[in-house]
């Protein structure tokens, strides 16, 4: 039998303490090892700290399943989104050669990236399954630069813990912790099926996390904020506030 590393043996004791001796016990574990989701205050609190604990224990560098080609689902299905007003059109107009992204927060060299850049910068092309909470899902190709990139190019600080992500609609936001964000398959996208992004599934730019759900997988992305506390973003409709809706961790 090959031996357990320590992280593994702690997300089995998890597990089992939850259920021997309750969801307290098993969050106090969580909390002495610092795998506490902000979503912990919560009236499911203790079940997400728990899920998020052991996923992050047991499978921190498992990859999202890849499919061939031939899966690729046809048509991929667009979830409506409500006008995006005139200033999202003229950019439009103009091939987004004006769209850019701002990077910000806990990092050491501050900057903003056109569309241009961000194509120059190893890219890295996945054929993943994007699943809705709502029920819906489909199979397509992304094609992006790995987030994890566009991080060692600003320098994360040592106490980073989070990075934040906004989209163009307003008061749209959600957050990864470092793992995700690291993550070689998180990748900020802006080719799909062997052509640009659309606009329908977030183009120009949409984040893709295809280790969660697809309301992690924000559209339009225009801003990434590096930050060791998510709580100081207030209210706005990321899953992490109140008006979200939804579990912070949404990993599958």
């Amino acid at each position: 039998m090959s031996k357990l590393s320590r992280r593994q043996l702690i997300g089995i004791g998890l597990g089992a303490t939850a259920g021997a001796s309750g969801l307290a016990v098993a969050t106090h574990l969580a909390r002495r090892y610092g795998l506490v989701p902000p979503d912990h205050g919560g009236l499911y609190g203790a079940g997400e700290t728990l899920t998020y604990a052991a996923q992050r224990l047991l499978t921190r560098h498992s990859l999202a399943r890849e499919f061939p080609r031939s899966e690729i689902s046809n048509p991929p299905f667009a979830n409506p989104v409500a006008p995006l007003g005139p200033d999202f059109k003229r950019l439009q107009e103009g091939a987004f050669a004006d769209w850019r992204l701002t990077v910000d927060g806990l990092v050491a060299r501050p900057s903003s990236f056109s569309l241009a850049q961000l194509r120059s910068y190893p890219s890295r092309s996945q054929i993943t399954h994007l699943a809705c909470e709502e029920g819906w899902s489909y199979i397509a190709e992304w094609i992006g630069v790995p987030l994890s990139h566009v991080l060692d190019v600003v320098g994360i600080l040592p106490n980073a813990r989070y990075v934040v992500y906004f989209s163009f609609q307003p008061d749209w936001w959600d957050s990864v912790d470092m793992a995700d964000a690291s993550h070689p398959q998180t990748l900020l996208t802006y080719a799909m099926n062997g052509g640009e992004l659309p606009v329908s599934h977030g183009g120009p730019l949409r984040l893709r996390v295809p280790r969660q759900l697809g309301y992690k997988n924000v559209k339009y992305i225009t801003r990434l904020t590096v930050t060791d506390n998510i709580k100081a973003f207030g209210k706005g409709l990321g899953s992490a506030s109140p008006e979200g809706g939804y579990a912070w961790y949404a990993g599958i």
